[in-house]
């Protein structure tokens, strides 16, 4: 599938604050995530889904989150997506979106966690490039590191050519490929339709608040598919957040061993507020010596 870029974010875009996961628990957090990206000087909208739920849900249904998802890209006053927040509820959109909306109407689209599972479908189903990235409902909206707001205009902006490790080693080498997955559990959800792309990849993983035994067996699921093991060539890993590292690192190293690819963690690739935005479907190269991920092409035109 041909490669689709969106267009760099410029000073005087509209950035669309797009809730299509968790409902929005405090939509005062919305209001100053606006008034952040207003400082910074872009125009903002806000979709309606953020100030409206069903159960744990943004939106009033399913519907109604892909409707807004449709509108905002269909939206040529929108020149840039970024979800609200995570949570749970993309999984079950999936099979409702029109992803030739989405091809047709190529734009930035942003988020992590839940939001995982329309980062790399949307790659997988059009080609666009989109972004693991801060989102404005947890990053945005209090206390605001520097670093996760640099990296995110940043990368945005096409300004970001590599992102650095501080951490572990647990297969040596170099590897190249499309930077592919994000968090964990979510990305094992997908298990079961087509969602892996025809194409070397660069794995990049995180989780929270995960046990090591489940950890264990989300991996051992992915890893049990054929196309998996073809495809990965290299695993960059983020924080496991509130996780037993001792543990984990059994399981990573037992990993390693058997797919002998490059692996290398502490990557800022994470729940916490120290995050690092990387765009997903573009080419990489993962160096386990310079303990780096770069960027091997421009991810916005």
């Amino acid at each position: 599938m041909k490669t689709i870029k969106p267009k760099k974010l410029q000073k005087g875009d509209t950035i669309g604050i797009l809730a299509i996961s968790g409902k929005i628990n405090d939509f005062k957090n919305i209001k100053k995530a606006k008034n952040f990206f207003e400082e910074q000087g872009y125009n903002v909208v806000i979709s309606n889904t953020c100030n409206s739920s069903h159960r744990y849900m943004a939106g009033t249904s399913d519907d109604d989150c892909v409707n807004e998802l449709h509108n905002f890209f269909e939206n040529k006053n929108i020149d840039a997506i970024v979800c609200a927040r995570g949570g749970y509820g993309t999984l079950r959109l999936i099979n409702k979106i029109d992803w030739n909306i989405i091809k047709s109407n190529p734009k930035i689209f942003a988020g992590y966690s839940d939001i995982t599972i329309l980062l790399n479908m949307i790659y997988k189903k059009t080609g666009l490039i989109s972004f693991h990235s801060a989102m404005p409902n947890g990053d945005f909206a209090s206390v605001i590191e520097t670093y996760t707001k640099e990296s995110f205009f940043n990368c945005l902006t096409g300004n970001l050519k590599e992102i650095k490790s501080n951490g572990k080693t647990f297969f040596e080498g170099e590897a190249n490929g499309k930077i592919w997955g994000g968090n964990l559990s979510t990305l094992v959800s997908l298990c079961g339709i087509d969602f892996i792309p025809d194409e070397d990849l660069i794995l990049i993983l995180e989780d929270l608040n995960e046990p090591v035994y489940k950890i264990d067996k989300m991996i051992t699921q992915l890893f049990n598919i054929e196309k998996i093991r073809q495809n990965v060539k290299g695993i960059a890993l983020g924080e496991f957040k509130d996780c037993n590292k001792e543990e984990l690192d059994e399981i990573i190293k037992e990993l390693a061993n058997k797919i002998k690819v490059p692996i290398l963690d502490g990557f800022k690739i994470t729940h916490n507020k120290i995050k690092d935005t990387i765009p997903i479907g573009i080419t990489a190269k993962l160096n386990t010596e310079s303990k780096t991920l770069k960027f091997m092409e421009d991810s916005l035109l």
